[in-house]
């Protein structure tokens, strides 16, 4: 996606919006390095104090990190995820507490309000997750297990609360990362009966489920 060039109103806020666009349609991946102030500065038509401003803005928020004599980096997709990097970085038993109070509501709600194209989709999800698992492909499964969890909360057809969660997904892909180290828990957590009790629509079941898995992840990183 190239970048346009600005007008001349709001200019600072203009590469704002338009360098996080490159962020969020994944043109930067993290870790990406961005071009240079100079380069950014031909490609937009604005000045470099003008980009410099914008990239600072977004350094603040998190979504960038400027390593002095080195490049401007993507650090995370949005500032809710940045936030959350530069609050608990490795924190991972902070990550698991945010994710059971997402994930248990978004479960009862997913129980209550799902369609039977959202049962499809969490099956095929379901499936792709657990075959990831099986093949040893651990980083497609930290992926794949984040993309059915955030599937989850989305049955639930709560605008808001999707939205927060999506927010969360880097570091929520981080901590199924680093909870998928231990063969024995990893494979005692299926989430079939999950989606059985979505299925069901009982949603009481359905949070049980989520919060159970949860807890077991709590109380391990807990002993860590």
């Amino acid at each position: 996606m190239p970048l346009a060039t600005t007008r001349r109103a709001g200019l600072v806020d203009q590469v704002i919006d338009q360098l996080r666009e490159a962020v969020t349609a994944g043109e930067w991946p993290i870790g990406h390095r961005i071009p240079t102030e100079p380069e950014l500065s031909a490609q937009l038509g604005v000045g470099r104090n003008t980009v410099r401003e914008a990239v600072r803005a977004l350094a603040h928020t998190g979504i960038l990190e400027v390593r002095q004599g080195d490049g401007t980096y993507v650090r995370a997709t949005s500032e809710v995820s940045g936030a959350i990097r530069r609050l608990c970085g490795t924190e991972l038993r902070e990550v698991l507490h945010v994710r059971r109070l997402l994930e248990v509501e978004g479960a009862r709600l997913a129980a209550t309000a799902r369609t039977e194209e959202d049962l499809a989709e969490l099956r095929v999800l379901l499936n792709r997750r657990d075959t990831d698992w099986d093949e040893g492909r651990l980083d497609d499964f930290a992926r794949s297990d984040a993309e059915f969890h955030q599937v989850v909360v989305r049955c639930g057809h709560n605008g808001l609360l999707l939205e927060l969660y999506r927010g969360l997904m880097e570091a929520i892909t981080a901590s199924v990362a680093s909870t998928s180290d231990n063969p024995e828990h990893a494979e005692m957590i299926r989430h079939r009966e999950l989606v059985e009790a979505i299925e069901a629509r009982d949603a009481g079941r359905a949070a049980d489920e989520a919060a159970g898995f949860l807890d077991e992840l709590i109380a391990r990183a807990e002993d860590l």
